[in-house]
């Protein structure tokens, strides 16, 4: 009999507690959302998020604030995301470093693949092989024979080391079987400018960063390496279409919160993301910056994580890159 009492109490306990959920679920949000930026201010993650915001606080009915956590390639940021309290309340905005970092750092303080849910990505921004215009290269395959008459003697910029732009070069070179040499700068726009300058002759850079110098015929575009053509670019080819299969680099935003966030709420923030995404101004204005609006659901994004993570260790190591 004490057994079934047991038994009968667990089940009421676990029934209360559904309920209590389904009721914290319904309600929600009851206050402004906290969302994690673990960039500095100004940067793509902002800049996006900004434009989308609007119209997810209107499908949600509280304000979003930004809470900016910038430092150690993202992982700051990332840990406040992953030790807050899974009630919906904390999320976060997570860049292409969320998916690298565990091909580069040793130590995590989280675990990318079981501490977050997935709420949605956010955008899609494909990177670009740009040149200076006096290096003399139209295409892919000029850029690849002419590096292999000029082995070590080729520069490319990237933003630092284990960064999109290193590891693009890097498989560039695993690939085509070059020697490209990098630079890392501290950031991104120390990095640009001195290509632009001429100081450097190459780079793979998110396309929003490089639009205004690619209009303007201060750099070269030359290959694009997303799967598909970015809608800023039609023009220019993949690097799958000027001859290199299997040469895909994403980029991705990754709108997150802690792991265990119930369902009903998760698909709440899910709804308010994918709806502002929806929107055909906002969707005009992001592909005028030159990324990707996506907006998939919580499977496929959280697909897309695990992917991403395996493809980053996967190139990382037949670089001979190690986790430091």
């Amino acid at each position: 009999m004490k057994r079934v009492n047991t038994i009968c109490c667990a089940l009421v306990a676990g029934l209360f507690a559904a309920g209590s959920q389904a009721v914290q679920a319904q309600a929600f949000p009851t206050k402004p959302v906290r969302i994690v930026n673990p960039a500095a201010p100004g940067g793509n993650s902002e800049v996006f998020f900004r434009l989308l915001q609007p119209k997810m606080v209107e499908v949600l009915g509280q304000q979003l604030v930004m809470d900016y956590r910038p430092g150690a390639g993202g992982t700051i940021g990332g840990d406040a995301v992953a030790k807050s309290p899974a009630d919906g309340y904390t999320t976060g905005l997570m860049a292409a470093s969320f998916v690298i970092n565990p091909a580069m750092i040793r130590k995590m303080p989280f675990d990318t693949l079981k501490d977050f849910t997935a709420l949605g990505l956010i955008v899609d921004v494909p990177s670009g092989l740009v040149v200076h215009p006096s290096l003399p290269v139209k295409n892919l395959k000029d850029l690849i024979a002419l590096s292999k008459k000029r082995p070590g003697e080729i520069f490319y910029s990237t933003s630092g080391r284990g960064t999109v732009g290193h590891l693009s070069g890097e498989l560039l070179n695993s690939m085509a079987n070059t020697k490209l040499v990098h630079v890392p700068y501290k950031g991104a726009g120390p990095a640009v400018i001195d290509l632009v300058a001429g100081q450097i002759q190459m780079q793979f850079a998110s396309m929003p960063l490089l639009t205004g110098y690619i209009s303007a015929g201060r750099l070269r575009l030359i290959a694009q390496t997303g799967s598909a053509r970015s809608g800023f670019a039609p023009d220019i080819p993949t690097m799958e279409e000027a001859g290199l299969p299997g040469f895909v680099v994403r980029s991705g935003f990754s709108f997150v919160g802690p792991a265990g966030i119930p369902r009903p709420i998760a698909e709440k923030l899910n709804t308010a993301l994918v709806t502002a995404l929806r929107d055909p101004e906002n969707r005009k204005r992001l592909i005028q910056l030159g990324a990707d609006p996506v907006g998939n659901s919580i499977e496929e994004h959280d697909a897309y994580i695990k992917s991403e993570i395996a493809k980053w260790i996967k190139a990382a190591r037949a670089a001979g890159i190690e986790p430091q």
